[in-house]
């Protein structure tokens, strides 16, 4: 359970954060033995309500990468772990990273490790996170994991803003398009409908399909926004679920294009990850696990799965990775086999993640410079066939008269 509290220190200045106990007396208890005196303290769930605006604080991906590596400056120049998450406390705009890393100083004042304090805050940092700062504690490397981290993150970062980016502008037109003709269909066509009907000609067949489609959208445009919304939230539901994330991540690599986006984003995530954490000293096995948590993907989680446990019984990770050639291409499982031979894995899977990174880019810029012209072409038809099936008849009536 988490409780808010407000407190005074030993030096008589106020303290506030939040603490994990089982009920309100255990809460108090820990603070004490902090050398907190504690002058309020309340259920964090009893304090929420729907107009809490905290429940739309998020922490970004990019202040993460910023306060890890000002943490390795900070260790690098002899700081100690308490004096650098106090400073990063106060000198950090977000407000609900401040509060986060206040919560952390307060913990590693009492005496808890670093990676315990983090792993107390599972949605600001993950397993991957604590596991690596863990690996640091034990190997007395804190400056060079954070810092680690730091590239880490920041690489993933680039990676997938870059991949999200490049779909914004296709979904932004897509959606504008729909938008317009939307309002062409209930507003604009009803009332050149009149005069086309007024002229007393048999209009040309697509402008009668678009004439129905006008009318059946003007008398049926609620029905249609109400199955929209259904399907949406039906959709939601479905990726909520588990076995709806596995179908979901199948399609998403089943699809001709984006599938193999998709691949080499996951294979580039994989190796990163592998590779930072083997390099902090943590072992293959454990690196495996961890990577599963964070990959993104359901399909490659159990792959990841399936390969530990490989491990586990005694196969090498290129023995592994031979028993999923539908996700894991050959050329990967041969180089991961010969830094296995030659005793850098290390640097073996380094140079993949650079190389399916390079993929990735190249693919996004591929299918952005792909997709541009087609949109063009079919939103051109689109409003090509519109434009003469309506503006037809009022030409031909033009003629008519003259």
């Amino acid at each position: 359970m988490l409780f808010k509290y407000k407190a005074i220190d030993q030096k008589g200045g106020s303290r506030g954060g939040e603490v994990e106990a089982p009920d309100k007396n255990s809460a108090i208890s820990a603070l004490q033995r902090r050398g907190l005196i504690v002058t309020s303290i309340e259920d964090e769930k009893s304090r929420k309500s729907i107009w809490d605006l905290t429940f739309f604080e998020r922490v970004p991906p990019k202040d993460i990468v910023i306060m890890s590596r000002e943490i390795s400056t900070l260790f690098e120049a002899q700081v100690s772990a308490l004096r650098a998450f106090t400073l990063m406390a106060s000198n950090t705009a977000n407000r609900m990273l401040a509060r986060i890393l206040t919560e952390v100083s307060d913990d590693l004042a009492a005496g808890v490790s670093i990676s315990e304090a983090l792993a107390k805050h599972p949605e600001v940092f993950s397993n991957f996170y604590v596991n690596m700062v863990k690996a640091g504690e034990e190997t007395g490397k804190l400056n060079e994991t954070f810092a680690h981290l730091a590239d880490y993150l920041n690489r993933q970062y680039e990676l997938t803003s870059k991949t999200k980016n490049a779909l914004i502008y296709p979904v932004f037109v897509i959606v504008t398009f729909f938008v317009v003709m939307g309002l062409m269909f209930v507003v604009v066509i009803p009332k050149l409908k009149g005069i086309i009907q007024d002229s007393g000609q048999t209009p040309p067949f697509f402008t009668q399909i678009i004439i129905a489609l006008s009318d059946f959208f003007t008398r049926y445009g609620f029905l249609v926004i109400i199955f929209l919304i259904l399907g949406g939230v039906w959709l939601w539901r479905l990726t909520a679920s588990e076995k709806g994330k596995i179908y979901i991540d199948k399609l998403r690599l089943a699809l001709p294009a984006v599938g193999n986006l998709y691949r080499k984003l996951f294979l580039s995530r994989i190796a990163d990850n592998m590779n930072t954490m083997l390099i902090s000293g943590i072992p293959i096995v454990r690196a495996i696990d961890i990577t599963s948590l964070v990959v993104g993907s359901k399909v490659y989680r159990e792959i990841l799965n399936e390969m530990s446990d490989g491990v586990k019984s005694g196969l090498s990770l290129s023995a592994a990775l031979e028993r999923h050639t539908e996700h894991i291409p050959p050329m990967m499982t041969q180089m991961v086999k010969v830094g296995e031979e030659t005793g850098s894995l290390g640097t073996i899977l380094k140079t993949l993640a650079d190389f399916y990174k390079r993929e990735v880019d190249d693919a996004v810029d591929t299918l952005v410079g792909l997709i541009e012209p087609v949109m063009i072409v079919v939103l051109g038809l689109g409003v090509g066939i519109l434009l003469v099936s309506i503006l037809m008849p009022i030409y031909n009536l033009a003629g008519s008269i003259q």
